[in-house]
């Protein structure tokens, strides 16, 4: 095998504090993947999904099953 498959970097996150979330606009469609912080709300956004892979890039970076993420309109 001439190339290997890069593996993702496991990143952690604070599970009390934070949930995992998809933002996704209703006009274009934009996806974002990122965090609702629990205690003020707040949305902070990790990446743009462009498509299927990069979500399984996220899931797997965080170590998350996609019944965890909450969708944001």
């Amino acid at each position: 095998m001439l190339f290997k498959k890069k593996k993702t970097p496991v990143k952690t996150y604070d599970r009390t504090q934070k949930k995992p979330a998809v933002k996704a606009s209703i006009c274009t469609g934009e996806k974002v993947a990122g965090f609702i912080d629990l205690t003020s709300g707040k949305f902070e956004d990790i990446m743009l999904i462009r498509s299927g892979s990069d979500m399984q890039r996220f899931l797997e970076m965080y170590q998350i099953t996609e019944q965890d993420i909450e969708k944001i309109w």
